[in-house]
C-alpha cells in the first residue's frame, strides 16, 4: 500500500507541476462537484423537467453518500495533503505540492465521495438522456459526456491532495454500480422514505459504536487533518463524516414529506420558476452559520437537508400554483 501511496503523491505532484490553465480547470471542478451540490442544485433543476428523475437523482445520492460514509470508517483510507508528512515522505524528497481550500477534507479517504455520489447520482439521468435518443450514437453521448466528466472530477481531486489516484478509481466504479443497480428502484412511498430517513443514520452509528467498541477511532481523521493542512480556516465542519449522515437522512425525510404531499401539476414556465427559486432557497440555507453546539449542529444539518425536497416538491410548486390562481383571478 505504501508503494501505491508514494505512486500517488508523484502523480499528484506531476499534476500540479503541470500547465496554469490545468489548475484554473481542476480547481473549480473539485469545488463544483462536492456532493452538497447535487442535493441543492442539481436536484431541484432536475426535478423540474422530470419529477420521478429528479427524485431518482436525489436518492442514488443519499444512499451513495451513507454507503461512502460506512466505506470510510471501514477502510480507514488515507489523504495525500497529510499522509505526505505523516509517512516521512516529504521529509525524504523534495516534493513541491500545495494544498488549497478544497484539500482539507477531515473524513477518511478511501473511496472519493466525490466520484462515488455522482456517479450514482448522476446515473438515473444519463440513462434516462440516453433512453430519448433513437440514434445508436446519439445514445453513446450521455454516457461518454459522464465518463469524462467523472474521469475530471477524479483527475481534480487527485490535483487537490484530497485522494490518491486508487481512491479515485474504486470511488468511481462503486458510483457506477450503485447508480446501475438502483435504476428502477426508487421508492415512492412517503413510508419507505420515512423508514430510510430512520435506518440510515442508526446503522451507522451502530456501526460506529461497533467500531469503537473494538478500540478503533472513528475520529482519527478528524484529528490529523487539523494537524496537517495549512490553514485551520479552510477546515470546514460540513466535510466530516457525520455531516454527510444527517444531511442523507434529513434528504429522505424531506422525500418522505414530498411524497406525502404531492404539489399540483405546473406549466413548464412555472416549473421553471419553481426550480429556480428552489436553488435559490437552498443556496440561502446553506448560508446560514451551523450552531457550535453539537446537538444542535445535528438538528440544523437534518432540518435543512430536510426542507430541501420539502420545499422544492411541496411548498414551493403549492406556492406558485396560489400565485398564478390568484393573478388569474
Amino acid at each position: 500500500m505504501e508503494a501505491l501511496h508514494e505512486a500517488g503523491i508523484r502523480f499528484a505532484a506531476l499534476l500540479q507541476a503541470g500547465p496554469p490553465w490545468l489548475e484554473h480547470i481542476l480547481l473549480p471542478l473539485s469545488s463544483v462537484a462536492d456532493p452538497k451540490h447535487l442535493f441543492t442544485v442539481c436536484f431541484p433543476l432536475c426535478y423540474s423537467l422530470d419529477a420521478a428523475l429528479g427524485t431518482a437523482l436525489l436518492w442514488g445520492a443519499l444512499m451513495s453518500e451513507w454507503l461512502n460514509t460506512m466505506l470510510k470508517w471501514l477502510l480507514f483510507g488515507e489523504r495525500p495533503f497529510w499522509w505526505v508528512h505523516e509517512s516521512g515522505m516529504a521529509a525524504r524528497e523534495l516534493l513541491v505540492l500545495r494544498q488549497f481550500p478544497v484539500s482539507c477534507e477531515t473524513g477518511p479517504g478511501s473511496p472519493s465521495g466525490h466520484c462515488m455520489v455522482t456517479g450514482a447520482a448522476l446515473w438515473p439521468l444519463v440513462a434516462a438522456l440516453s433512453a430519448r435518443s433513437r440514434s445508436p450514437v446519439l445514445r453513446i453521448l450521455p454516457f461518454a459526456a459522464y465518463i469524462l466528466l467523472l474521469a475530471a472530477v477524479g483527475l481534480s481531486r487527485v490535483f487537490v491532495l484530497a485522494h490518491f489516484p486508487h481512491q479515485v478509481v474504486t470511488g468511481t466504479m462503486a458510483g457506477v454500480a450503485l447508480g446501475w443497480g438502483l435504476q428502477g428502484r426508487t421508492p415512492g412511498s412517503p413510508c419507505a422514505f420515512a423508514c430510510a430517513a430512520l435506518v440510515l443514520p442508526l446503522s451507522a452509528l451502530i456501526l460506529r459504536w461497533v467500531l469503537s467498541a473494538a478500540g478503533l477511532d472513528t475520529d482519527w481523521s478528524i484529528r490529523t487533518a487539523a494537524q496537517w493542512c495549512s490553514r485551520p480556516a479552510w477546515l470546514r465542519t460540513d466535510t466530516r463524516p457525520l455531516a454527510s449522515l444527517w444531511r442523507d437522512a434529513g434528504s429522505a425525510l424531506g422525500l418522505a414529506l414530498m411524497a406525502a404531499a404531492p404539489a399540483p401539476r405546473l406549466g413548464p414556465g412555472q416549473r421553471l420558476a419553481a426550480a429556480g427559486a428552489a436553488v435559490a432557497a437552498l443556496r440561502a440555507l446553506q448560508w446560514l452559520r451551523q450552531p457550535r453546539d453539537p446537538a444542535l449542529w445535528v438538528g440544523s444539518c437534518a432540518l435543512r437537508a430536510a426542507a430541501g425536497p420539502w420545499l422544492v416538491g411541496a411548498a414551493l410548486p403549492r406556492l406558485l400554483a396560489g400565485l398564478c390562481r390568484a393573478h388569474r383571478e
